[in-house]
């Protein structure tokens, strides 16, 4: 009776903060999931589990990888979190907040660095949409990524639409047989308000033409000075967005801390 009673003018465990710190950690494991599951589907799709060494045959970036990575992340963070919540269990919430922590740390150092070194930022991103070109009809997922980058803003290639000559489909040499050459790829084409049928062919011989004419039917503004501007005059929007993951990251450490606090305190007067 004394031990009851004891417990109970003692230290307890916050049912607030347990089943918040659980409701708020469940969604994110469904979502994790939710998110490895597509991104397996679509590898199943494209033959990628039945062949695992064809991952490395892409020569540009898989879309696919963000999913995983991405879904991967989230369902370890929710487990853990919706566990140790759960299951008052010190391990898994120490876990959960280390692992939080760690990626919220290489957040903010990825951020510094991107702001101290933007020009060696710029000639990655402009390395890496390159590469990404050469292999834009190698895998279905990694072109319509680029097609919605160069509709969304309204570019074409990482500088311009001669950067489509390191395709070999849509360069403009005198040995390449494809009836794309000297064009580009129908997400560069100027749209027209009128058509209500994508018109796929529309980037065909653009290229042949003078600077000022092809100006009538594609963007020839590079999609890195695009995305730069785009950056900026969306700078308040996302630092917002960055500012709000930080806090959600710097909300969920402190919840899982008083609550290991909490467990430890109850533990301490047993």
């Amino acid at each position: 009776m004394s031990r009851k009673q004891h417990h109970f003018k003692g230290a307890e465990v916050s049912c607030c903060v347990k089943y918040f710190l659980f409701g708020f950690n469940i969604i994110f494991w469904l979502l994790g999931a939710a998110f490895l599951g597509i991104g397996l589907w679509a590898w199943a799709e494209k033959g990628v589990l039945s062949n695992i060494s064809s991952i490395t045959d892409l020569g540009g970036f898989d879309p696919v990888w963000l999913f995983i990575v991405v879904g991967g992340v989230m369902f370890i963070l929710g487990f853990a979190g919706c566990i140790g919540a759960l299951r008052e269990n010190t391990f898994l919430l120490k876990f959960f907040s280390v692992f939080l922590g760690l990626i919220f740390f290489l957040e903010l150092t990825a951020g510094i660095l991107a702001f101290v070194f933007k020009d060696w930022i710029k000639d990655q991103l402009n390395f890496f949409i390159n590469n990404n070109v050469k292999a834009y009809r190698d895998d279905i997922d990694l072109q319509n990524l680029i097609d919605f980058a160069q509709e969304y803003w309204s570019c074409c290639g990482a500088h311009g639409p001669n950067d489509w000559n390191l395709n070999i489909y849509f360069n403009c040499t005198d040995f390449n047989p494809s009836r794309e050459r000297c064009g580009v790829p129908f997400s560069c084409c100027v749209k027209d308000p009128a058509e209500d049928v994508l018109n796929t062919q529309c980037g065909y011989d653009v290229r042949l033409q003078g600077e000022l004419d092809q100006q009538k039917y594609i963007y020839t503004k590079g999609c890195v000075g695009q995305f730069e501007k785009w950056l900026q005059d969306n700078l308040i929007i996302v630092a917002g967005i960055f500012v709000g993951i930080a806090l959600l990251q710097i909300f969920g450490i402190c919840l899982a801390q008083n609550l290991v606090s909490d467990i430890r305190a109850v533990k301490a007067n047993w």
